[in-house]
């Protein structure tokens, strides 16, 4: 046969495969009736793994088993889903109140006036007074305990990626994303002493924006020592002799409001450096221009498990926007994943697929859902 003859030997077997999977499909939503019928979960693990079994034995080709079981679990994948839209058709919708900014008395972010933490929170709550707090830990233990109704905090930066430490405290804190701002950032070194970059002896700065700077400092063989926030880092220098040649990663604005001088402006690594910055709060709330949804989750530690989760978001129709994984501090090697992915909560779609996780994983949690950018 010519390739042309092979191709259309394809195109048929295909139309055949196609045919097979809709009738499959018809007897999947028959057995989601059954279920709904006798009030019967969706998933059934001791069924899954008999077909899968099954499956391989009939193979009968060492070199195709791994293929058909991995073809067979996304379809058994697929009507599960299926099954769970049918399962949930008459479930209420998610009902949340809408964010109120303009009632918000107390206000937390980390560090001090002039960083930018402070700048990202008044781009939302424009001047109401800010709690300002030592760490990033304590904005979230404020907004769990209802101290403070909603903390602004940093998540992700263009050039330097994820901030870990807010990833971890998404996953230690009971709390919810409900807003979101980008920022631009404009960094410059800064000090108390008028003198050249080649006599500076300390950089002190947050470890994020040490890092995106990081070919500025290298250049010009500057030694870095992590500070807790860009502005505290500032004040340290602000309260500095100037004979003692220390310097600070900053803002233009935190630089000129404590009157220190200008070292070096522009030094990022890249000329477009945002950081985005999320406003979370103690109760789950969504605003009706939301529409990116944030979850963590655990999956199972077998082959396949991340494909399986990822089929889950393509079959309902959703763009993945963000895929970040962090370690539980468990000494056991396995992680949690960090999603972000489009949708407005009240679609259909989302529903289905929030259920399915929560349903058929060890561990799922809502983190949220915002306006993206």
């Amino acid at each position: 046969m010519d390739l042309q003859q092979l191709r259309e030997g394809i195109d048929s077997i295909d139309s055949e495969i196609l045919s097979l999977f809709k009738r499959r499909m018809e007897l999947c939503k028959g057995v989601a009736d059954y279920k709904k019928l006798h009030d019967m979960p969706v998933f059934q693990g001791g069924r899954e793994q008999q077909v899968i079994d099954r499956i391989k034995e009939l193979t009968a080709d060492k070199n195709l088993e791994n293929g058909t079981a991995a073809l067979f679990t996304t379809i058994m994948d697929i009507s599960k889903l299926l099954q769970n839209r049918t399962l949930l058709a008459e479930t209420p919708d998610y009902s949340y109140p809408v964010p109120d900014f303009g009632k918000a008395l107390k206000i937390g972010c980390q560090g001090t006036a002039g960083a930018n933490s402070e700048t990202a929170a008044r781009k939302l709550f424009g001047d109401k007074e800010l709690v300002f707090c030592r760490t990033f830990e304590d904005v979230f233990k404020g907004v769990q305990s209802g101290e403070l109704d909603y903390g602004v905090v940093p998540i992700l930066n263009s050039t330097a990626g994820s901030v870990d430490s807010t990833y971890d405290l998404m996953a230690q804190y009971y709390v919810y994303i409900v807003s979101e701002v980008c920022l631009e950032i404009n960094h410059c070194l800064a000090s108390k002493a008028d003198c050249p970059v080649s006599e500076i002896s300390r950089v002190y700065s947050h470890p994020q924006a040490l890092a995106q700077c990081s070919d500025f400092l290298n250049e010009n063989g500057l030694k870095t020592y992590d500070y807790g926030n860009t502005a505290t880092a500032a004040e340290k220098v602000a309260g500095s002799a100037p004979e003692d040649r220390i310097a600070a990663v900053c803002s233009v604005e935190c630089a000129e409001r404590l009157g220190l001088n200008i070292l070096a402006k522009g030094i990022a690594d890249s000329s477009v450096n945002r950081t985005q910055f999320v406003c979370i709060s103690r109760d789950m709330q969504v605003a009706p221009e939301s529409d990116t949804i944030s979850v963590m989750l655990k999956i199972p530690h077998t082959e396949g498990s991340l494909y399986r989760l990822l089929t889950k978001f393509y079959v309902n129709g959703m763009n993945l926007i963000r895929i970040e994984s962090r370690p539980i501090k468990d000494g056991s090697f396995e992680v949690v994943f960090y999603l972000d992915f489009s949708g407005k909560i009240s679609d259909p779609n989302v529903k289905e697929t929030l259920r399915d996780l929560e349903q058929n994983l060890e561990y799922f949690r809502l983190l949220g859902t915002f306006k993206g950018e």
